[in-house]
């Protein structure tokens, strides 16, 4: 029949309201997976609980974070690899509220798609919530947006929503005790994690690789999307173990704008990258990109995903604690700031 002959549906329109729902049903037991002490992560309801103080919390401050993955979107799609990217939501988020040293609670997502496959979203979200888990965070909602003509065939958006708690007292970063003479340790990162894929995205362009193409040989099994390493349950007790001044989640901005985001404003770093690994990777990038070391710095992480200032005396011990659960170097130290800069980038 004509439509001019039947009544219309939602349907019709494009929205499937039967594929929401089947989602729903598929999705429903990967987040009651991630219960933890606080919330039992049921979905349904109009709105997530969470109880502070079945999780342990006196006097909390709570402490929240949003963000997305950007255009690594663009390379999951073309790839049609659908279950690490809701790591890289995760981690971006809850690295993030780290920098308080919050420990985090609670996930939310938001998938934006013009045409819902359940096959796709299941696979993101189910990667959320394994994501979760590892960080020991609940996924306690989510929003899924069907919307017509927003979006061509094939393509999604997400974004993620982190809440976490931190006793007060217990906040990061001390700025009034980050003196000069503090080290500078850098944990590392799994690769590019998700900042700078519009510049990856136009290297590649420039190059003659396709991303379906092998890894060059300098990069070793570095593949664009590995996913970001989530850092909650690895740093947390060192954060905690209050021999920590500050942590810097270095993300959109690379090395040379996340580390100041944590110091006082008279202070800045100095930073050896002889220090450590840079995989190969960045290499790659920076050859084939004919970028700048300060380009580089300014939009990679360069191997370095976290950096904590800690004080001479505890950082060995603190060096010792990280390199249990994650490769970590001493990278630098925290300098008098030179009119004007913030880090001094010697490579």
């Amino acid at each position: 029949a004509s439509y001019s002959s039947r009544h219309l549906t939602y349907k019709d329109s494009g929205v499937d309201i039967e594929a929401g729902n089947a989602l729903v049903r598929k999705i429903k037991p990967f987040a009651a997976a991630t219960a933890r002490p606080g919330c039992n992560a049921e979905l349904g309801g109009f709105a997530g609980l969470f109880d502070l103080k079945a999780a342990g919390f006196i006097d909390p401050i709570l402490v929240s974070g949003t963000d997305g993955v950007g255009t690594k979107l663009k390379i999951a799609q073309a790839c049609h690899k659908h279950d690490t990217i809701g790591q890289d939501l995760v981690a971006m988020c809850v690295n993030d509220i780290l920098a308080q040293g919050a420990e985090p609670l609670f996930f939310l997502d938001y998938f934006g798609c013009g045409a819902l496959d359940v096959s796709v979203a299941e696979s993101v979200v189910s990667g959320i919530a394994k994501a979760c888990q590892m960080a020991g965070c609940a996924l306690l909602g989510g929003e899924t947006a069907e919307m017509p003509g927003m979006y061509a065939t094939g393509e999604y958006d997400l974004a993620g929503f982190a809440v976490g708690a931190v006793e007060r007292g217990c906040m990061l970063p001390l700025l009034e005790k980050i003196t000069a003479g503090d080290l500078v340790i850098g944990v590392s990162s799994s690769g590019v994690h998700s900042n700078g894929f519009s510049l990856v995205r136009k290297i590649l362009e420039k190059s003659s690789l396709e991303l379906s193409s092998p890894a060059p040989p300098e990069c070793g099994k570095e593949l664009l999307l590995t996913p970001t390493k989530i850092y909650s349950k690895t740093l947390l007790p060192i954060l905690k173990s209050g021999h920590v001044k500050a942590y810097a989640h270095i993300t959109g901005g690379g090395l040379l704008e996340n580390i100041p985001r944590v110091l006082p404003s008279s202070l800045g770093v100095t930073l050896d990258a002889h220090c450590w690994k840079i995989p190969g990777i960045f290499s790659w990038l920076h050859k084939e990109g004919g970028l700048s070391e300060e380009e580089m710095s300014r939009t990679f992480n360069c191997g370095i995903g976290a950096v904590l200032v800690v004080e001479k005396t505890f950082a060995e011990d603190v060096l010792k604690d990280i390199r249990a659960v994650e490769d970590a170097w001493l990278i630098g130290e925290v300098i008098l700031r030179p009119a004007g800069q913030t880090i001094d980038y010697s490579t």
